[in-house]
């Protein structure tokens, strides 16, 4: 493998940014360029549903400060965007018609939320939270007393929904299923998020839909498919993602659900890597492609991309983990989302203090834990050692955890 004298790095996201300074960390003395289309240098997207909206400030969230990529020489051009990837002479065209060559590049381009074509969308009050700017334009709209109407209860829907209320809102939340995050995380999980909503003052609509925003100019009613009217002063969208993989697409690269790439981030064409929310990544412990959106995993695929284009050939294969705080309960989860064909669940649901396990046969796939830390961190290491479990030993208190990891340590 030749050694890269030229390394691109598009997106000015946690995964990209957090590439740029592994490869200094690595050793790498070539030129880095990191291309970001936010004016704003890398920050924890996780905090925008949660403190930043209330009242934080952005240099708190930032995963470093500016000159930290300075430092490391690293050539920063946020608020510029790619425009076009040409594979056959390496370089990446920005809008401002610049070329960028490339020996090496890395596409950390995210993803963004889905907004349904509904009639309406164009009024004012109507929001989406995925970016920095998204939470500062939402959080200016906020007004003690005033009504809003969130549209769906996915992790985001829901922290949005606990914000909202938290700030002196009015909330009503809209959600096509049964419970928030019940075709996720199961039944218990479900319906404790549901009654923590409720005590702290959400109205909560399920097996209901949006279908129109009314208004003139600015928005003032939500209708559901039902027949409902909800008037409101702003709506928040809660739900769905997709893959910024436009770049990508245009360039030749194989996408499918997302930026298709093996275990050691590299794509379809030699030399062009990704790694973060863009990728549908090949996982080894899951035995196939998955695509997440979690701070962690953003965070792990980047260090290993950057490794892998220095050509050291490691495997990305750390079990996905993530976290999302409901008021004053804290909601963790690892592992692989699906299939799944049963959950076992171990502590007390109406204590709030309990974990839910999912299983696929005899194999434990994902974990989520109301309160219990400590129980997911276990089944990381459950997951990674892919030991047969019976749901006895999961269900049981009794029944220490870490002592079911033991027999794949010594085996």
């Amino acid at each position: 493998m030749d050694y890269p004298e030229n390394i691109v790095i598009i997106g000015g996201s946690l995964a990209g940014g957090t590439a740029a300074v592994t490869l200094r960390e690595e050793g790498y003395k070539g030129r880095v360029t990191l291309v970001g289309e936010e004016s704003h240098a890398p920050y924890e997207r996780p905090a925008l549903s949660k403190d930043f909206l209330a009242n934080g400030s952005l240099d708190a969230i930032l995963t470093r400060p500016i000159v930290s990529y300075t430092d490391r020489g690293i050539e920063t051009k946020f608020g510029s965007r790619a425009v076009k990837i040409d594979v056959s002479s390496r370089s990446v065209e920005l809008s401002s018609r610049e070329q960028l060559p490339f020996d090496r590049l890395l596409l950390a381009t995210g993803a963004r939320n889905r907004l349904l074509p509904l009639p309406g969308l164009d009024l004012q009050g109507v929001f989406s939270l995925r970016t920095a700017d998204d939470a500062i334009a939402l959080r200016r709209a906020i007004r003690p007393g005033g009504r809003a109407v969130v549209l769906g209860m996915g992790f985001i829907g829901t922290e949005v929904s606990a914000a909202l209320r938290s700030s002196g809102m009015e909330v009503t939340a809209v959600e096509m299923l049964s419970a928030p995050l019940v075709q996720a995380l199961g039944n218990d999980m479900g319906s404790v998020l549901k009654d923590v909503h409720a005590e702290h003052g959400v109205d909560m609509i399920f097996e209901d839909r949006a279908i129109a925003l009314g208004g003139e100019g600015h928005v003032k009613s939500v209708l559901t498919a039902s027949g409902r009217t909800l008037e409101c002063d702003l709506v928040v969208f809660g739900f769905g993602t997709e893959p910024n993989s436009e770049l990508a697409v245009d360039a030749g690269l194989e996408v499918q659900g997302g930026i298709r790439v093996d275990e050691f981030c590299r794509t379809s064409v030699d030399g062009i890597y990704a790694a973060g929310d863009v990728t549908n990544h090949f996982h080894p412990l899951a035995g196939r492609h998955l695509r997440v959106e979690h701070w962690q995993n953003a965070i792990l695929q980047a260090k290993v991309a950057a490794r892998n284009m220095l050509g050291q050939m490691v495997s990305y294969d750390d079990v996905h983990w993530f976290w999302s705080s409901q008021y004053t309960e804290r909601i963790h989860y690892a592992g692989f989302h699906g299939p799944w064909d049963r959950y076992v669940t171990r502590g007390s649901v109406s204590a709030r203090d309990f974990s839910v396990f999912y299983l696929d046969g005899r194999r434990l796939v994902g974990v989520a834990g109301c309160n219990r830390p400590r129980d997911v961190r276990t089944a990381m290491e459950l997951m990674k050692s892919g030991i047969s479990l019976n749901d006895a030993d999961l269900a049981s208190d009794d029944v220490s955890l870490k002592s079911l990891v033991q027999p794949a340590a010594v085996g």
